[in-house]
This record gives structure tokens, C-alpha cells and sequence, in this order.
């Protein structure tokens, strides 16, 4: 609910870095004088590998990637805005009231689902462009998540899947995770089961296998996080 009363309001990151800062931004702390930390806000716009299908409150890729990060001493909130189903074209259309007044920076995870419905990768990629078009034209850092294709609807449509997060990536200047499944994918089909890495439907990760997520996207996370302007 906290995340949804969030994401309905409007405005853009900037304004927000600005307001939030106030007067504890301004002072410097401790005998060293370094300044305090202020507190970043990362909106995370996907579909249900994002949103936390089929997992406890808790236990999804949100409340898991928070947690490593702060964990690592960040001081940071991530939003969930993980929409089971979702195709970059819905994530198109709800990003700009997505974006509200307190969004430091932007994680898109979306393309599962185009490809799960064999939807062509100049679609896919239109889309993405124009989300990270936005997000970057209001200043806001931005990871750009992808997902390897699939090769059942040929090695031309999986090489167009594939080419999307490195070329957008570079033009936009965007941290890139090629394929947010790796470190499952890199597993023997045994130790994939063994450890009970993903859920039964074999699509979803389980916790455990979140757990093996979050420790590769983490530390490009944080790469993004360092790149937040800090407010004045």
C-alpha cells in the first residue's frame, strides 16, 4: 500500500532530491565533518519477476534487493512497482505517473513477457527506448535489466532480444544487467532442483533462488545508486 500511495502522486525526482534534502542535508556531521547521508529512493518498474510472484511478503526480488543494499550501507528505499504480466509496452505506459516526486533513480526490468508472447524485438525495443528516454531526460540514473531469449522462434528474433541491453544501454549511459536469470541459469539442472531454486511452475524463482539473484544485481545496483546527484 505504502508503494502505491507513492507511485499515484506526481512530480519529478529532481524536485524531490530538492525537498528532501532540508535542513539535516545542509549540516555536517561527527568531528571529521562529513556530511550525513541522504537517503535514496529507487523505483523498480517490472512485471512479475520484479513484483515477487508466488513468494511471502518478504521474500521477493524488492524486499530482497532493500535489504542486501542497506545491508551494504546504503541508505536507500525501493519501490515496488512489479506488475505480474506486464509487457514493455504496459510498463511504457505507466512510468510518468511512476515517477514521482521522490524517485532518485529507476531499475527497468521488463521483456519476460514479450518474449513469453513471441512479440517481435523492434516492439520491445521502441518501448525501452522510450522509457529510458524519459527517465534519463529528468535526470534520474537508470539500470536497464534484461532476460536471455529463448532460440524457439529463431536465432534472428533471439539475436534481436539480445542486442537490446547492451545498445541502449550504451545510449543511454545506463547500467546493464544483460540477463537478470544468470546466476539460476548457470546452475546444473540438478542443483537447480536440489537447492529449490525456482518454483514449480519453472519460470519464477523461489526464495532461495531471489537470494542468487539479488547478490549478482546488487553490486550494479549500487553502481547506479552512485551515480545520484546529491541535492544541493
Amino acid at each position: 500500500m505504502r508503494a502505491c500511495l507513492r507511485m499515484c502522486s506526481s512530480g519529478y525526482g529532481v524536485r524531490a532530491r530538492l525537498g528532501k534534502a532540508g535542513l539535516a542535508g545542509i549540516f555536517a556531521l561527527g568531528i571529521g565533518g562529513a556530511a550525513a547521508a541522504e537517503p535514496v529512493t529507487l523505483l523498480a518498474v517490472g512485471d512479475s519477476l520484479t513484483q515477487g510472484y508466488g513468494l511471502d511478503q518478504g521474500q521477493g526480488l524488492v524486499p530482497q534487493l532493500e535489504s542486501w543494499l542497506r545491508a551494504k550501507g546504503a541508505e536507500v528505499t525501493v519501490i515496488n512497482a512489479g506488475v505480474s504480466g506486464d509487457t514493455t509496452s504496459g510498463g511504457r505506459a505507466r512510468l510518468g505517473w511512476s515517477l514521482t516526486p521522490e524517485v532518485d533513480a529507476v531499475m527497468i526490468a521488463l521483456s519476460g513477457n514479450d518474449m513469453l508472447r513471441g512479440q517481435p524485438p523492434a516492439q520491445a525495443r521502441d518501448n525501452l527506448d522510450a522509457m529510458l528516454a524519459e527517465v534519463t531526460a529528468r535526470g534520474l540514473p537508470v539500470a536497464l535489466i534484461g532476460l536471455k531469449a529463448p532460440g524457439n522462434y529463431g536465432p534472428d528474433w533471439q539475436a534481436g532480444y539480445d542486442a537490446i541491453w547492451p545498445e541502449l544501454g550504451a545510449k543511454y549511459g545506463a547500467v546493464v544487467v544483460p540477463d537478470l536469470m544468470a546466476p539460476i541459469a548457470a546452475q546444473t539442472p540438478e542443483a537447480r532442483a536440489s537447492e529449490g531454486l525456482m518454483q514449480d511452475d519453472n519460470i519464477h524463482p523461489s526464495a532461495r533462488g531471489v537470494g542468487l539473484i539479488v547478490e549478482a544485481l546488487g553490486p550494479k545496483v549500487l553502481e547506479v545508486l552512485d551515480l545520484v546527484r546529491p541535492a544541493p
